[in-house]
């Protein structure tokens, strides 16, 4: 059996990143009670931060923005980190989509691409859960900033976002 995880510190809001912050305070509104963690090491892809919190990359609630093509709104798919996004599927639930860049991104979300949260948005977005998220206990999705990341339950993300849970995943 491996060693428990090592997981990185939690930060003193005011040692945060501004998006960090910001992701904190809305944390603190929602009564969640679990800190904001600073990882050593970027946590830009679902495996680097599941190195760095020593955690399974399935646990990483990956964010990901595309832009629907009728009206430019964001489109958030929050996904396991081992799954492949279909955008198929995310299509059939929300309409076409369209490529959204690192400007449209940030923009939308007020987040840079790696550390986009899935909560406190510049401009709403459509959200959809990936199912798979919800067969496991504990994830982990970003805080606002690329080093920066959250512990909740699927329950807590569903709760948090009001988003339906979904089949988003791309099934060999």
């Amino acid at each position: 059996m491996s060693e428990t995880p090592q997981i990185p510190e939690s930060a003193n809001e005011h040692e945060l990143p501004e998006g960090a912050r910001h992701v904190a305070r809305l944390l603190a509104g929602m009564g969640h009670d679990q800190p904001i963690v600073l990882l050593p090491a970027t946590g830009k892809t679902s495996a680097e931060a599941a190195a760095g919190l020593g955690c399974e990359v399935a646990q990483i609630a990956k964010s990901i923005i595309f832009r629907r093509a009728a009206d430019d709104t964001p489109v958030l798919v929050i996904a396991s980190g081992v799954n492949r996004v279909d955008e198929k599927k995310v299509a059939a639930q929300v309409g076409e989509l369209a490529r959204a860049d690192a400007r449209f991104v940030k923009e939308k979300t007020g987040y840079s691409i790696g550390g986009v949260s899935p909560i406190g948005h510049v401009v709403s977005p459509v959200t959809l859960i990936d199912e798979d998220l919800l067969k496991l206990a504990s994830l982990w999705a970003a805080a606002g900033h690329p080093h920066a990341v959250f512990n909740l339950t699927p329950q807590q993300l569903v709760a948090m976002t009001g988003a339906p849970v979904v089949d988003v995943a791309l099934r060999s």
